[in-house]
């Protein structure tokens, strides 16, 4: 067996920051990423301004894809969108103190989630025998199936139950 040794390779390792400043790829997402916690930060403090500070936490900031000047909050309950609507002129001077400058300020429920839980798969999970019936189940279904006419349809569906649920 022949065990050459690997060429040293030509590049180091670079830390996982670096390439995410890089102008290529991912450096405009940390810029935006960075951008997005600053103005977070900034709404804390106007809120507390403003003595909402309870609210900061139920509240995310982005800024409109139509304009820079457009702040959109994005809000869990229409009672936390109201109240913010009654404060905007007093949130847009709180931020404009903080350092950030909007125009105006559109405050829009956020979509809740789903009442019930969908677990992955759980549909998938198929029974591999129908589960026997106890004497007492089979024999209330065997005085049903006498009671039945022979050629109903009803009849036959008990006949099928049974002959499923054989030992």
């Amino acid at each position: 067996m022949n065990f050459t040794s690997k060429p040293p390779r030509a590049k180091a390792a670079h830390d996982w920051i670096d390439y995410l400043r890089e102008s290529e790829g991912l450096g405009s997402i940390l810029a935006k990423t960075e951008d997005l916690a600053k103005l977070k930060v900034s709404l804390e403090r106007a809120l507390a301004e403003l003595d909402l500070d309870h609210l900061s936490s139920k509240i995310e900031a982005g800024w409109r894809s139509t304009g820079q000047n457009e702040l959109f909050l994005l809000v869990s309950s229409s009672s936390i969108a109201s109240r913010l609507q009654q404060i905007l002129p007093s949130l847009i001077n709180e931020l404009a103190k903080n350092g950030v400058i909007c125009s105006s300020i559109k405050v829009r429920l956020k979509p809740s989630a789903p009442m019930w839980n969908i677990k992955p798969g759980a549909g998938l999970k198929r029974i591999s025998k129908p589960p026997v019936f106890n004497e007492v189940a089979r024999n209330s279904w065997e005085d049903l199936l006498k009671k039945l006419a022979p050629d109903s349809e009803l009849s036959k569906a008990v006949e099928r139950l049974l002959q499923n649920r054989r030992k």
